[in-house]
C-alpha cells in the first residue's frame, strides 16, 4: 500500500478558486476514477486548475507521482498556452504526466487525421494550412458533388466542425456561389450562406498555428458513431450514438428537420457487436498509428478514445472504418468498464521496478 501522508496521484481539472477550495474526490465528474485508484492503493487527490492560480497549481504537481489530466484545449475563452509549458515542466522533473501535451500534439489534434490518412483507418482527406490554399482546394472538391466536413485543428465540443455541400448545380468559380453548410455545435441547424460566407467563418480557424482538415462526408452516417475507448493500447470500452452532430434530415424533409444529437450508450470491452472493431484497433489500427506517428506504448496517455464512422463496406462484406477524430485532452464521461484498467495500468507503471 501506499504512504497515507504523500499524494501518489494528482487529478487535474478545470475550475474556480471556489471549486477548488471544496474539491474532494467525490465531488466532480471523476469520481470513478479516484474509486478505482484507491483500490488499486494509490492515493489521489484533486487538483483543480485555472491560469489564475497556476503556480499554486504547479507546486502541488510537483509533489505527485503522477498526473492525470482533464484539460480542454479551449475551454471558457482560454486555450493551452499556459498549462501545457506548465505539463511539460513538471514532467521533465520526472512526474509521470498523462495526457503530455506533446503527444497530444501528435495524436490528440484534428492533424492526425490527415498525417495517418493512407492507413486503414484513413480515406480522402486533405490539410489546409491557410485561408488562401482552402480558397483554392474546396472549391474544386465541393464541384466534385460530394458533400464534405471541415474540422479545426483543435476544438472540442463540435466547435469548429462543418458539413459543407453545394447547394444547387456546379460550382461557378465566384464568391456568390450558395453552399450549405451545418456546424457540428449542439443547437446548430443547417443554413444556405454564399461561399465567402462561408470561408470568413472559417477565418478565424487559422490564427496562429491553425489550419483546417478537409474529409469526404461518409454516408453511412446516418448508422451511427461508435467510440473505442482505450487505456493506452487496450480496448476498455465503447460508446455508440445513434444520433450525433451531423445527422442528416429524413428523406424528403426540409434541412432545418435534421435532428439534434441524441445520447451515448456506454458498453464494455466485451460487447459482441464491437468485437471485430476491437480487434483491428488492438490489433492493426493502433500500431500502424504508433510506427507512423513514433509513439511507443508507454508514451500513450491512460485514457483516450477514437471515433468510427462506418465506411463504404468492402468487396468482402466486412465493414471499414473511418476515424474521424481522436480525443486525448479530455475524455469524460467514459465507461464504467474504463476506471478499473486505467488504475491498474496506472499502478502497474508506478510500482514497475525502473531499469538500473
Amino acid at each position: 500500500m501506499s504512504d497515507p501522508s504523500h499524494n501518489d496521484v494528482a487529478l487535474l481539472y478545470p475550475g474556480d478558486r471556489d471549486v477548488r477550495n471544496n474539491a474532494t474526490p467525490d465531488n466532480n465528474r471523476l469520481a470513478a476514477i479516484f474509486k478505482a485508484l484507491a483500490k488499486q492503493g494509490l492515493n489521489a487527490v484533486p487538483a483543480v486548475y485555472h491560469d489564475d492560480f497556476h503556480e499554486e497549481v504547479r507546486r502541488q504537481l510537483l509533489d505527485v507521482k503522477a498526473v492525470l489530466v482533464w484539460m480542454n484545449p479551449i475551454q471558457d475563452g482560454r486555450d493551452r498556452s499556459i498549462i501545457d509549458p506548465l505539463l511539460r515542466e513538471v514532467a521533465a522533473a520526472g512526474v509521470y504526466v498523462s495526457a503530455h501535451p506533446d503527444i497530444i500534439l501528435k495524436m490528440g489534434t484534428k492533424e492526425v487525421l490527415y498525417r495517418t490518412r493512407d492507413l486503414e483507418w484513413g480515406g480522402d482527406t486533405h490539410l489546409y494550412r491557410d485561408m488562401e490554399q482552402m480558397r483554392r482546394e474546396l472549391p474544386p472538391r465541393l464541384a466534385a458533388g460530394r458533400p464534405r466536413v471541415l474540422k479545426q485543428y483543435r476544438g472540442n465540443g463540435g466547435d469548429g466542425v462543418w458539413k459543407v455541400s453545394l447547394a444547387g448545380g456546379g460550382l461557378r468559380p465566384d464568391p456568390d456561389t450558395i453552399v450549405r453548410v451545418r456546424h457540428a455545435k449542439r443547437g446548430s441547424i443547417e443554413e444556405e450562406v454564399s461561399l465567402e460566407q462561408f470561408l470568413s467563418r472559417c477565418q478565424p480557424y487559422f490564427r496562429g498555428r491553425g489550419r483546417m482538415i478537409d474529409q469526404a462526408y461518409q454516408d453511412r452516417l446516418p448508422e451511427g458513431m461508435i467510440r473505442c475507448y482505450l487505456v493506452q493500447d487496450r480496448v476498455v470500452g465503447f460508446g455508440h450514438q445513434a444520433i450525433n452532430a451531423l445527422f442528416p434530415a429524413p428523406p424528403g424533409a426540409p434541412a432545418t428537420d435534421a435532428p439534434q444529437p441524441g445520447p451515448r450508450l456506454y458498453h464494455p470491452p466485451s460487447m459482441p457487436a464491437f468485437q471485430a472493431l476491437k480487434h483491428k484497433v488492438e490489433q492493426r489500427y493502433l500500431p500502424a498509428m504508433q510506427q507512423r506517428l513514433d509513439i511507443s506504448t508507454a508514451q500513450l496517455p491512460m485514457l483516450w478514445d477514437c471515433d468510427f464512422l462506418l465506411g463504404p463496406k468492402r468487396a468482402s462484406g466486412e465493414d471499414a472504418y473511418v476515424l474521424c477524430e481522436i480525443n486525448v485532452s479530455s475524455v469524460a464521461p467514459f465507461p464504467d468498464s474504463a476506471p478499473p484498467y486505467l488504475a491498474a495500468a496506472l499502478h502497474e507503471k508506478l510500482t514497475r521496478p525502473k531499469p538500473e
